[in-house]
């Protein structure tokens, strides 16, 4: 298994890690209120933690929802939120021009899962020296993750994660097939279960998307029994208030509980 160090955080070495956060960076006030709350709780639990939130969302199902502060001020953000709290950072990077950019502040680069396959973008994240993680878009098998790993290593990628979020099956639905987890485990690569899109309904709300946020933990807790390395969760203190989503986001004050469990299943697996 090649070990992933996100900052002070390797992921892969046997540890369970958890990257988490809002899925928008809507404020400053937001990300601290929410890495200080995570940071705590991994604190506790003997978790690794790092802070996550995007700058951009350009994949929104309306071109009318919110995006985001945008590259600069979304930077800041996480700048700060990384200084105050002392955690390493990750956030979505779309295009390639943004991931040098990005390095300069993150610790993980994030591809979306609708660009896993991009491969000027996963170049561009390689050559940053960063760890990359990225996501299993809907439209793939896992095998099919095989191709992503090997663009990223030919770049010389230090660090390669792969998150599994379900598969599409028919119109605003998503499912999980666990043995996606250990197929990609075997590339020799750690891999991290995404909790809180793997109950997306993509579209689900006409002009948004969906969630079941009930069946989070359920999944979460499955995923922890087959096998993960980390569990990335998008996290707010008030899901139904979210600007992005917020339908399949866990409630900041449900983390603990959940994360508990999680872990209890980890260690025994």
């Amino acid at each position: 298994m090649r070990i992933a160090t996100v900052g002070t955080v390797e992921i892969g070495s046997g540890n369970l890690a958890v990257l988490a956060g809002p899925c928008v960076a809507e404020s400053l006030e937001l990300c601290l209120e929410v890495a200080e709350k995570m940071s705590s709780v991994c604190r506790r639990l003997s978790l690794g933690y790092v802070f996550k939130a995007s700058f951009d969302k350009a994949n929104r199902s309306s071109g009318a929802s919110f995006r985001g502060p945008g590259i600069d001020k979304g930077l800041e953000i996480l700048a700060e939120v990384k200084k105050r709290l002392h955690v390493p950072v990750v956030t979505d990077v779309h295009e390639s021009w943004q991931a040098e950019i990005a390095a300069k502040v993150v610790d993980l680069l994030q591809i979306p899962a609708f660009l896993c396959r991009q491969t000027d973008l996963l170049l561009a994240s390689a050559a940053t020296g960063l760890p990359v993680n990225v996501k299993k878009g809907q439209f793939l098998a896992p095998e099919d993750m095989k191709g992503v790993v090997g663009k990223l290593q030919d770049a010389g990628c230090r660090g390669i994660l792969l998150p599994e979020r379900g598969t599409t099956f028919g119109y605003h639905n998503r499912a999980v097939d666990f043995r996606g987890l250990q197929t990609m485990r075997e590339f020799g690569v750690p891999v991290v279960f995404d909790a809180t899109h793997s109950v997306q309904l993509p579209g689900g709300l006409g002009n948004c998307s969906g969630g079941q946020r009930q069946f989070i933990p359920a999944l979460a807790r499955a995923a922890a029994a087959v096998g993960i390395d980390a569990i990335f969760m998008e996290v707010h203190p008030n899901p139904d208030k979210a600007l992005s989503d917020g339908a399949n986001s866990l409630p900041l004050e449900d983390a603990e509980q959940l994360l508990m469990k999680v872990k209890q299943i980890h260690d025994i697996a």
